[in-house]
């Protein structure tokens, strides 16, 4: 059962990383697919203050939201993906949070539309974004070839009273 719970946030991570890059592709452009993805990650949005225990962020031209969080006391873009069960990290994000290669334990496989990789499972202490702080968030860490960013899916979003977007702001509370 967790195997396929880890496949399928798998497949959600990178789709939600990968197609919409691929769907601005523009005519006539014949780079690769690949190339694309990489130049097209999404940015970081400033936070609009709100009341304490709420966040809101904007959406980016592509109408996508993301913003900065403290992880483990280190500072990590982060892309919301409500399709994701986890947080999904690549290996290099999972390093500079503290987590070891040694230390981790890429047991469950994965499949991508990069093919098939393996994925370890880590609880990050605790996830800050503005003044909301969640504490024991499940993720899963990928290859850094099959995972470019860092996404923020259910297992933090859960965590929060609610989360809701309206006129293009994404909105947290906790």
């Amino acid at each position: 059962m967790l195997t396929r719970v880890i496949v399928i946030a798998a497949f959600a991570a990178l789709a939600a990383t990968q197609v919409p890059s691929l769907l601005q592709t523009p005519a006539g452009d014949t780079g690769t697919p690949d190339a694309a993805v990489a130049t097209q990650e999404a940015q970081p949005v400033t936070l609009t203050p709100a009341a304490s225990g709420t966040v809101q962020l904007q959406a980016d031209e592509r109408g996508h939201y993301a913003g900065t969080f403290r992880v483990n006391g280190k500072n990590i873009d982060g892309l919301i993906d409500t399709g994701a069960t986890y947080v999904a990290i690549n290996e290099s994000t999972a390093r500079r949070l503290g987590f070891s290669g040694n230390g981790l334990d890429f047991k469950y496989a994965v499949n991508t539309a990069n093919g098939q990789t393996k994925a370890a499972h880590i609880t990050l202490d605790r996830m800050e974004i503005g003044s909301i702080r969640v504490r024991d968030v499940e993720a899963f860490v990928l290859r850094d070839n099959a995972l470019s960013g860092t996404l923020v899916g259910m297992s933090f979003l859960k965590k929060l009273d609610s989360y809701r977007v309206a006129d293009g702001t994404l909105q947290l509370k906790q």
